[in-house]
């Protein structure tokens, strides 16, 4: 019989550590070894029962849930899933976690005592058995090693048109966060492309995502609203909730939000945004798949492929929390490139030149 998943639940409330628990346990899948009830309590349970995941609520009494994913991280990793408010304080919290390394976060439908916590039973089962099998890296990195890129050869390598104006589309879902912190941040303030994201997110939480990225970057990071007209050097990310697609208008490029059917079970979808893309003359796609679960993404890609102006990155398997979205793409052999995440932005930038 397969070893089941070992889970420590920590929230401040007894109520929500009894509800979270006993929908955890009802999973073959997953046991759920202890229970604490702040930082201090889940640190000690953690050396003492060593569980293969923790659910980790953010507001907590004397040590919060980022002070002690930060001692996680930092002394001795482990997958957590974060459980957040919808509050903005609770949003640009739950954006800290995921740049100090949770791998992924479920939102309490209605604030820290959530009696209809079973609405979102089977996205915190489905997250903690997918965060058993993340790969994980420190908050605090030591040293890198010098990454390994892996370039395809089935076919010359091209560089695309230096005519043409440039889209660069990024889709990402469990782990993005991180992994855009680690490509946005280092690109150019004077990039000669509009950047447009797509990050599987639920409404109310991409823009504190977007106002985290736009401070610490030299783009400008804005969440996309209906009518943008795209502009070079700004990044633009899906809002949640939202399919973001790209029209033309006389000379200019301009946003498109739109509440279509989920592709995938996903809105904002990474397909969605491409197929736009591909139906347009005159540009080319610089088009990037980073960490995430299940395949969105590829069928876009084929998409792109077929217009014929698209030059495809995805995430190698070594840096990526999730090697879902990106081995999938891979495998439609129409990925130009496999690149650890600290290269993305160096080939980003040979394309746009």
């Amino acid at each position: 019989m397969e070893r089941k998943i070992q889970v420590l639940v920590v929230d401040d409330s007894a109520f929500m550590r009894k509800v979270i628990s006993d929908m955890l346990n009802q999973d073959p899948r997953v046991h759920v070894i202890g229970t604490a009830r702040n930082g201090e309590d889940a640190l000690r349970k953690r050396k003492e029962l060593r569980p293969d995941v923790m659910t980790l609520d953010v507001e907590m009494p004397i040590m919060n849930g980022l002070e002690t994913l930060k001692h996680v991280m930092n002394d001795d990793p482990c997958p957590v899933v974060m459980i957040s408010s919808t509050t903005k304080q609770g949003a640009e919290n739950t954006m800290l976690a995921m740049e100090y390394g949770a791998v992924d976060f479920v939102t309490k439908p209605s604030g820290a005592i959530s009696l209809d916590i079973d609405r979102v039973e089977n996205e915190i089962v489905e997250k903690v058995v997918y965060a058993a099998r993340a790969r994980l890296r420190r908050s605090s990195p030591k040293p890198i090693v010098q990454p390994r890129t892996v370039q395809f050869v089935k076919r010359p390598s091209r560089t695309l048109l230096s005519s043409a104006q440039k889209m660069i589309a990024i889709g990402t879902s469990t782990g993005g966060p991180k992994a855009l912190k680690d490509v946005i941040t280092k690109l150019p303030g004077s990039l000669k492309a509009p950047v447009l994201i797509v990050q599987h997110m639920p409404a109310g939480f991409t823009r504190s995502l977007a106002e985290r990225l736009d401070s610490l970057s030299e783009l400008t990071v804005k969440e996309a609203e209906d009518g943008d007209v795209l502009k070079n050097g700004v990044a633009y990310i899906a809002p949640g909730g939202y399919h973001l697609a790209v029209k033309q208008e006389h000379s200019s490029y301009v946003i498109q939000t739109h509440l279509e059917e989920p592709r995938r079970g996903h809105r904002p979808s990474v397909d969605v945004m491409y197929e736009s893309l591909s139906a347009l003359n005159d540009i080319e796609t610089i088009a990037v798949i980073m960490t995430g679960m299940g395949a969105d993404g590829s069928e876009g890609l084929m998409k792109l492929k077929q217009s014929g102006s698209c030059y495809a990155i995805a995430e190698a398997e070594e840096s990526c929390v999730v090697f879902g979205m990106p081995k999938v793409a891979i495998r439609t052999k129409l990925v130009d490139e496999v690149v650890h995440i600290q290269e993305i932005a160096g080939r980003i930038m040979r394309q746009v030149q």
